[in-house]
C-alpha cells in the first residue's frame, strides 16, 4: 500500500459511519423534542452548529471526546444571566437524562451520552437578531457575539477549490491534534487549515505533507508541544525521502507513525 492510498483509507474511516451518524441523528432528534417540550415558549430556536455540521466531527473510536454543539437561544425577557441560563439547561437534562453523565464546562453543559457527547450552549438575541453568548475567557464581560455557523461556508468554499481534499484534511489534523493530547482547540485547528495555501496539492498526501510541513509554534507554546511539531516535521520528511528512494512500505510505516490505524 502506498502512503496516498493509506491516508486516504484513514481519511475515510474517520467519517461518521453510516450506524453511528443514525444513532447521532436519532439522539439529536430527541434532544430537540425534549427542548420543545420542556421550554415551551421560554425558547426563540435551538440547532446545532461546530464540526458536525461542518462534516470534520470525528468517529467516538478515534476520539472519546468527540461531541456535537448545540445551540440554545432563550427569550428571556428577564435579562437572565448566563449562569441562570446554564442552571435552566442544567435542570432540563438532569429531568430527561438523568442515568447520563451532566456536568457544566463553562460557558456550557455537557451531556456525555454512551455514543455522543453534546455541548449545549445557552444564548440570547437582541433586537438586531445579533446572538450572543455567555463569555468564556473575559471578567469583563457577560455576553460574547457569535456566528456560529459563519465558518461552515468558508470551509465548503476552500473544499470545493482544493480538490474536496481539506474536509478529509480537517479530519487527519484532528486525529493527530488529539492523539497528542488537544493542544490546539478544534476550531482553531480548522480555522489555521483554510486560512493556508496548498500550492501544487491534487491529493490528500500532497496536502497532508504541506500541512504539517507548515506548522509553526510560538516562544509561548509548551516544549512538549514543540517537540511533538519537530517530530511531525521529521516523520513527514522520512517518509518523503524513503519515497525519493523508491521503498513504498517503508514510507508507509513511517507515515504511521504519525496517523496510526485504530
Amino acid at each position: 500500500m502506498s502512503v496516498q492510498t493509506y491516508l486516504g483509507n484513514l481519511a475515510s474511516k474517520l467519517n461518521l459511519k453510516e450506524e453511528e451518524k443514525d444513532k447521532v441523528i436519532k439522539s439529536i432528534s430527541t434532544l430537540a423534542t425534549r427542548l420543545d417540550l420542556y421550554f415551551y415558549n421560554d425558547l426563540k430556536e435551538h440547532f446545532k452548529f461546530g464540526s458536525y455540521t461542518r462534516g470534520t466531527i470525528l468517529p467516538r473510536k478515534a476520539d472519546l471526546y468527540s461531541d456535537v454543539d448545540y445551540m440554545v437561544v432563550f427569550e428571556n425577557p428577564n435579562n437572565y444571566k448566563p449562569q441562570t441560563l446554564l442552571n435552566h439547561l442544567k435542570n432540563f437534562v438532569n429531568s430527561y437524562y438523568k442515568s447520563s453523565e451532566i456536568y457544566q464546562s463553562h460557558p456550557t453543559i455537557v451531556l456525555d451520552l454512551n455514543h455522543i457527547k453534546f455541548e449545549l450552549v445557552p444564548a440570547k438575541k437582541d433586537y438586531f437578531g445579533e446572538l450572543y453568548i455567555p463569555s468564556k475567557s473575559s471578567p469583563f464581560e457577560e455576553w460574547i457575539k457569535t456566528d456560529p455557523n459563519a465558518f461552515n461556508q468558508k470551509l465548503t468554499d476552500k473544499n470545493k477549490t482544493n480538490y474536496y481534499e481539506i474536509k478529509p484534511l480537517v479530519r487527519l489534523l484532528k486525529y493527530w491534534n488529539r492523539l497528542n493530547g488537544s493542544y490546539r482547540s478544534s476550531y482553531m485547528l480548522e480555522n489555521w487549515i483554510v486560512e493556508n495555501y496548498y500550492w501544487d496539492c491534487t491529493n490528500i498526501k500532497d496536502y497532508v505533507f504541506s500541512a504539517i510541513e507548515k506548522m509553526e509554534y510560538s516562544y509561548f507554546d509548551t516544549q512538549g508541544y514543540k517537540n511533538k511539531v519537530d517530530r511531525a516535521k521529521k516523520i513527514v520528511a522520512d517518509t518523503k525521502e524513503y519515497e525519493r528512494q523508491n521503498m513504498p512500505y517503508t514510507a508507509e510505516t513511517e507515515i504511521k507513525k504519525l496517523f496510526p490505524d485504530f
